[in-house]
């Protein structure tokens, strides 16, 4: 396994994925403005806030999904002005990301179909079966999307994103609507996919533990217009553990900070002043 510092530096200055000067306006109400946004090759960056402060707007920037009012996105020296190829989006709502009407093994091969790049039909069996066993759907692949559960129905939609083998992944609170338990393993398949396959990740969540637990970077998005907090580095050992981990005592002090951050803005701005 990977150690985080193969994935590369996870320092502002590194930035592959990069935003200059974003804003996001919807007639007379301003999201945010003048927002930079770097994401080191490698990195797992997590955005947090509260609900509309504008995270998943940014997210959906990022991918190229909804431009900005103002501002620039690059990958690398490239302006995104569309998806790039090499970014696939995971949404929040996964259960209507994956098609009822195909089974599992359809629906992981749907995206990697409709590139341009494709591989022949054997190579694309080839790739489904090996993401189909790495997430763990090995048996159901010829089961319907109503015969799973929730925790199924969102490896189906992960191992259709890993078909593409992207370079980013962008994720829209994608484990907020599973129990507790099936989180968990979520967030461990998650963290595992990271090292093993050298991706980039920016995560949207607003549960704090979330973030840490899987971060390397946190950075909390405030106010409104919304502005971003320095980011809060999160220097916890690989491999990560749900209890050890949790109880660290860096952890504590870490969802503290971020806590601090979310729910009483002013007070950590006038810390800074």
């Amino acid at each position: 396994m990977q150690t985080p510092a193969a994935h590369g530096a996870t320092n502002e200055s590194a930035g592959w994925l990069v935003g200059r000067g974003l804003a996001r306006r919807h007639a007379a109400l301003t999201i945010f403005e003048s927002l930079d946004i770097d994401v080191a090759r490698g990195e797992f960056l997590t955005l947090i806030g509260a609900s509309g402060c504008g995270k998943s707007t940014l997210l959906r920037m990022l991918a190229g999904l909804e431009p900005p009012s103002d501002g620039v996105i690059r990958i690398g020296h490239r302006l995104i002005d569309q998806p790039p190829p090499e970014v696939v989006y995971l949404f929040q709502q996964y259960e209507k990301s994956i098609f009822p009407w195909l089974d599992v093994q359809s629906n992981v091969a749907f995206g990697l179909r409709r590139r341009a790049d494709r591989p022949d039909e054997a190579g694309i069996r080839a790739r489904v079966s090996a993401v189909i066993e790495r997430v763990g759907l090995r048996g159901v692949e010829t089961y319907f999307p109503s015969q799973l559960s929730g925790g199924m129905q969102q490896r189906v939609a992960l191992a259709r994103a890993l078909a593409c083998q992207p370079d980013i992944l962008l994720m829209d609170e994608p484990f907020s609507a599973v129990d507790a338990l099936t989180r968990v393993n979520l967030q461990q398949l998650l963290l595992e996919l990271w090292h093993e396959l050298g991706l980039t990740v920016v995560f949207v969540t607003h549960d704090v533990d979330e973030a840490v637990y899987l971060s390397q970077r946190v950075i909390a998005l405030t106010g409104r217009p919304a502005r971003m907090d320095p980011a809060v580095m999160i220097d916890l050992p690989h491999p990560r553990n749900p209890v050890s981990s949790r109880i660290d005592g860096r952890f504590a002090d870490y969802r503290n900070r971020l806590y601090l951050a979310i729910t009483q803005p002013d007070r950590v701005a006038g810390a800074r002043a």
